[in-house]
């Protein structure tokens, strides 16, 4: 059995605790080394809600995750979603992170 790093740890941990419904789904963000995804989920029926990434944009990391978080507030009102519970998958609130959910609340999505 492979050992877990301490990420996948803390990931585990908070999603035992984290779980988004249809009204308040969870906001759940993927921040790999060249490309930034988030998403709203829905855990009870397991479906993904409205989707950003950031693949197709060019700049420093920071300001994808800015435009990340911007374009996935604009796909949550059209989705009509106000709230949202935030996964931030284990990761600490600094740098893109913060990038992506400052963008979001600037927009008008709650959390």
């Amino acid at each position: 059995m492979a050992k877990l790093s301490n990420l996948a740890l803390r990931k585990n941990r908070i999603r035992a605790k984290v779980g988004g419904t249809a009204e308040r789904p969870r906001l759940s963000v993927c921040i790999s080394n060249r490309n930034i995804t988030a998403q709203l989920i829905d855990d009870v029926t397991g479906t993904t809600l409205a989707y950003a990434s950031s693949i197709k944009s060019s700049g420093t990391l920071t300001d994808m995750a800015a435009k990340v978080g911007s374009e996935l507030a604009e796909a949550a009102k059209k989705a009509k979603i106000k709230a949202v519970v935030f996964d931030r998958g284990g990761r600490r609130y600094a740098g893109r992170l913060k990038a992506l959910a400052e963008a979001a609340r600037e927009k008008g999505l709650e959390f």
